[in-house]
């Protein structure tokens, strides 16, 4: 497998696995006070990783200013340092926080607010510009992303930003986007449990790069969340909302999406890769715009992960063969 991938039409090359810093963001809350980070973290650790995941070969850094509220972009901006330029830096706006209480308190989706998040994310990641810069409201009216688009075509005439995308799993909305000049991707979930055929044809026909996020389906695709095993309170898996499918209230892992995990293990774990690696191995199979984004919390996370792209993608017929243990 090439282990370089090309960001859309932007001509960016970015390798093919890139790590998403959600989790690393550590502990925030909605207002209500549930979590909807993924339990505590260690910020030293987190910095070893990313510079672990540097010298793996990985080159793409996808985050979000509401991740921890302002507190993953801080992290990889300090673990980047003076290596920045080897990097493509992704981030997202939208939503609105409280960076001292950690709390996200709504969204705004004014051109204004985008000028204001985009100043304050390059503060906090300690960069002059970003590489890809993210719409993060999924659900936004098309008509008014259409105004947030013309108003990253101006950032990237200022030299704020390269690229921009939408961060959503809705094509037609994608399709709004994808209109613009410097319009490189969409991101969008996709796994081995979750595809998005629909989405996959989009970036096929606009030349976008299909970033993925939720390549390990929340953890489950990793082969170690078992049901009936709760996980730690500050885990917005604990307490999943509504979107987040594949876990129970309190109960860890949902046992029929765990049936299916173990159902497909011997097809991930070809070739002596973990579960997790077999499933970034399908994404990339499964077209070659791909850029999975699996997040992390250790260097072993982040070895394991980068370990993926020497084993390179899964066969067609690996492919057909999970569609046919699935029901697809």
């Amino acid at each position: 497998m090439k282990t370089n991938r090309t960001l859309g039409r932007s001509g960016i090359e970015v390798s093919a696995l890139g790590f998403g810093c959600w989790a690393i963001g550590g502990e925030w809350q909605d207002p209500d006070g549930q979590p909807l980070g993924w339990g505590k973290v260690d910020d030293d650790e987190s910095v070893r990783a990313i510079r672990r995941a540097l010298d793996l070969g990985v080159t793409y850094f996808d985050t979000a200013d509401t991740y921890g509220a302002g507190h993953s972009e801080r992290v990889l901006g300090r673990a980047l340092g003076k290596r920045r330029e080897d990097v493509v830096v992704a981030t997202k706006w939208g939503n609105v926080f409280d960076e001292e209480t950690r709390t996200l308190t709504g969204s705004d989706d004014t051109p204004e607010y985008a000028r204001r998040a985009l100043t304050a994310s390059l503060e906090r990641l300690g960069t002059e510009y970003v590489d890809l810069y993210q719409l993060h409201l999924s659900d936004a009216d098309p008509q008014r992303a259409a105004e947030l688009r013309d108003q990253c075509e101006e950032f990237v005439r200022e030299g704020l930003i390269r690229a921009y995308a939408w961060s959503t799993d809705d094509p037609a909305r994608a399709a709004v986007f994808a209109q613009g000049e410097h319009c490189a991707a969409v991101q969008h979930a996709l796994n081995v449990l979750n595809d998005a055929p629909d989405m996959l044809t989009l970036c096929e026909e606009s030349g976008l790069a299909s970033v993925n996020r939720s390549p390990l389906a929340m953890g489950l695709l990793t082969g170690k969340q078992r049901a009936g095993r709760a996980l730690e309170a500050g885990d917005i898996r604990n307490t999943p909302p509504a979107w987040l499918t594949g876990f129970k209230q309190g109960e860890g892992a949902d046992e029929d999406w765990v049936a299916r995990v173990d159902a497909l293990r011997s097809i991930l774990t070809s070739e002596g890769r973990t579960p997790a690696q077999g499933a970034l191995a399908w994404i990339w199979a499964r077209s070659p715009r791909t850029i999975p984004i699996p997040g992390f919390r250790s260097v072993e996370q982040a070895e394991q992960n980068a370990g993926a792209i020497e084993k390179g993608p899964l066969t067609a017929w690996q492919l057909a063969e999970i569609d046919r243990v699935l029901g697809r």
